[in-house]
């Protein structure tokens, strides 16, 4: 099984937030297996943008953050297909079409998981569950991949 990163979780591993979504976040991707792991290249853009405005870094701080998260996971682009997937998700459920462009990579690229505090908990779209992996219960399928070997 694999799983996505959304932006948020990544937002939170830098420390942009409060105390136990961040800690939360540290924890979660200290135990996720590295090579089930995807980052969709919007997020990596979206975090480039937390990390210079909301947490104020410099342009190169936030670049060797972001070029950190792609040394340590597998990063996918987004393609054409994947945009006209994420129209049509956008269209149809009403989603921010750079969330539905994360979920649709994630789609394209075989993974079972978005991890995501944003996005609505138990959304199912093309075999991809979105799961709120900061809540206080963790979901079955993120135990399936944190125990799977």
């Amino acid at each position: 099984m694999r799983a996505a990163l959304d932006t948020n979780i990544l937002a939170y591993a830098e420390g942009v937030g409060d105390g136990k979504r961040c800690s939360r976040a540290r924890d979660l991707i200290g135990v996720l297996p590295v090579e089930r792991v995807l980052i969709p290249a919007q997020v990596m853009g979206e975090l480039y943008r937390v990390l210079t405005g909301k947490a104020g870094q410099r342009p190169f701080a936030a670049r060797e953050a972001v070029l950190g998260w792609a040394d340590s996971f597998e990063t996918a682009d987004s393609t054409w297909s994947a945009f006209q997937s994420a129209m049509d998700v956008a269209a149809d459920h009403q989603l921010q079409i750079w969330d539905a462009l994360i979920l649709s990579v994630a789609a394209e690229n075989s993974c079972r998981l978005l991890l995501s505090e944003d996005l609505q908990e138990g959304f199912v779209w093309h075999g991809v569950t979105v799961i709120n992996p900061l809540a206080d219960t963790r979901n079955p399928l993120l135990e399936r991949l944190l125990n799977s070997e």
